[in-house]
C-alpha cells in the first residue's frame, strides 16, 4: 500500500511549475497597466540589486498608466536604466520625482502575438508537468523493482499520478484561457 504523502513531493513540483507560469504571465503586457510587469526588474541601489517594489511606491492612476515613485529620488536614474534594459517595450517618462510608464493600446496583430506567447508558455508548463509525471512513474517503478511496493501498488500509483497530472493540465488550460480572454477584452 502506498502512502499518499509520497505523492506530495511530485505534486509540489507540479504546483511550482504552475506558480512559475502564473508569474510569467503577469509579465505579459496586455495594454493595461499591470505592476506585475516590474516583478523581474531589479535596480542597482547602493550596490545591491533590489526589486523596484522594495525601493518605490507603485500605483496605477489610470488604466494604461503605471507610476513608480521612489522613496529616494536619487534612485530615479537607476530605475529608469533598469526599465530600459529590461526590454518590456515601454519607454519610461522621468519627470524628476517619479517615472511614468504609459502602456500603448494593443493592436489586433499585437494581441495575436501575445496570445501565441501565452499558449507557448502554457505548453512549456504542460511539458514540465509531464516530465514530473515521468519522474514519479520512474520512482514508483524503482520502488517495485526493489520490492518496496507490489505490482498492483505500482499500477495504482501510476494511475494516481496520471489523475494528478490531468488535473494540473486542466488548471494550466484554464489559466491560459483566462489570460487569452483578458487580452481580447482590452
Amino acid at each position: 500500500m502506498i502512502n499518499k504523502s509520497e505523492y506530495e513531493r511530485f505534486t509540489k513540483k507540479m504546483d511550482s511549475s504552475i506558480e512559475f507560469l502564473e508569474e510569467d504571465l503577469q509579465g505579459v503586457r496586455a495594454g493595461r497597466a499591470n505592476s506585475g510587469i516590474l516583478n523581474k526588474i531589479t535596480v542597482d541601489y547602493y550596490g545591491v540589486e533590489t526589486p523596484i517594489s522594495q525601493i518605490a511606491g507603485i500605483s496605477i492612476p489610470e488604466a494604461r498608466i503605471l507610476v513608480i515613485q521612489p522613496w529616494d529620488t536619487s534612485a530615479l536614474k537607476n530605475i529608469e536604466k533598469a526599465i530600459l534594459k529590461s526590454e518590456i517595450g515601454i519607454n519610461p517618462n522621468n519627470d524628476g520625482k517619479s517615472i511614468k510608464l504609459i502602456f500603448p493600446a494593443l493592436t489586433e496583430e499585437r494581441r495575436l502575438d501575445l496570445i501565441k506567447q501565452i499558449k507557448k508558455k502554457g505548453e512549456d508548463a504542460k511539458v514540465a508537468i509531464r516530465s514530473i509525471r515521468r519522474d514519479a512513474v520512474d520512482y514508483f517503478k524503482v520502488q517495485k523493482k526493489n520490492a518496496v511496493i507490489t505490482e498492483d501498488d505500482c499500477k495504482e500509483a501510476e494511475k494516481d499520478i496520471q489523475d494528478i497530472t490531468d488535473r494540473k493540465i486542466v488548471l494550466i488550460d484554464k489559466i491560459v484561457s483566462d489570460k487569452d480572454k483578458e487580452l481580447m477584452e482590452i
